[in-house]
């Protein structure tokens, strides 16, 4: 949306947009939970947590959150794998880009030792851990998944050099049951399991946008319950449809959204009668 058209409906910005500002997302005292654990226990002591879920339950949403809370910390870096399904070459090249190391995909035993040297020197002058976030991880192939594993521990594993959290939907715990995973799989402390939403927390959470984008009173309360109602417990699901409501109150040009906006947009079409 344009500057100009936030502005008639009385918002900073678009509360359904995909890329709101990380202070505005609504968060639930079982995400604020999860990141707690994470700062206070993963990354002083490494290891692995996960959150998993089916889509559109949150996942990606509490990494954001996740993400900013440890960026705030003092002395911690924080690295974002963005090809997870990449072979075990693409996964070193971008490890060496993240870590500011120059690796050989071609020399896998120099770049492993480069990584842990960087990794213990980072925790023996910092006492926190590096931490990686791994986004759709169960797209990863297995061989990176392990090779992750032996990367981040030393010592007979008795040492944990590096804090990973991955996310991904139920294809996710899935794969960590199969055999070739299973030591990975046993080494998860940190665990988050994203379900889907109540009505309670759908209304929360549209009216939490609403609010924190400026306009409160934006929908009418019928309207947020409709949406509640019928977003089968699926934030995205619900985010489209607010979204898709406020185009079409655009188009026409209207200034509240209400009840009647959402049959026009989503009521079934009445079959035309038979001659």
């Amino acid at each position: 949306m344009t500057q100009k058209l936030l502005a008639r409906y009385g918002l900073k910005w678009n509360p359904f947009s995909s890329d709101i500002p990380i202070e505005a997302l609504y968060r639930t005292p079982k995400v604020d939970s999860f990141c707690w654990r994470v700062e206070q226990n993963l990354l002083r002591e490494g290891g692995f947590a996960m959150i998993s879920g089916e889509p559109g339950t949150g996942k990606s949403v509490t990494l954001r959150l996740l993400a900013q809370r440890l960026n705030e910390v003092r002395d911690v870096s924080v690295g974002v794998i963005s090809l997870p399904s990449g072979r075990l070459a693409d996964f070193y090249r971008e490890m060496g880009d993240l870590f500011g190391i120059e690796l050989s995909p071609h020399n896998r035993w120099g770049g492993f030792k480069k990584l842990r040297e960087r990794w213990a020197a980072h925790q023996e002058s910092t006492l926190t851990r590096p931490v990686l976030l791994i986004d759709e991880a169960q797209e990863a192939p297995a061989a990176v998944l392990n090779e992750l594993r032996l990367l981040s521990s030393a010592e007979f594993d008795s040492r944990h050099l590096l804090s990973v959290v991955l996310a991904g939907d139920k294809r996710l715990n899935n794969k960590l049951r199969h055999e070739d995973l299973l030591p990975l799989g046993s080494r998860i402390r940190t665990r988050l399991s994203t379900e889907y939403a109540t009505r309670e927390d759908l209304t929360g959470c549209l009216k939490h946008l609403l609010e924190n984008a400026g306009n409160a009173t934006l929908m009418s309360d019928e309207l947020i319950t409709m949406l509640s109602e019928h977003a089968i417990g699926n934030y995205r699901v619900l985010i489209g449809m607010a979204a898709e409501l406020l185009s079409s109150a655009v188009e026409q040009e209207l200034t509240h959204l209400d009840e009647k906006l959402y049959f026009q947009c989503f009521a079934a079409p009445t079959s035309a009668k038979k001659k």
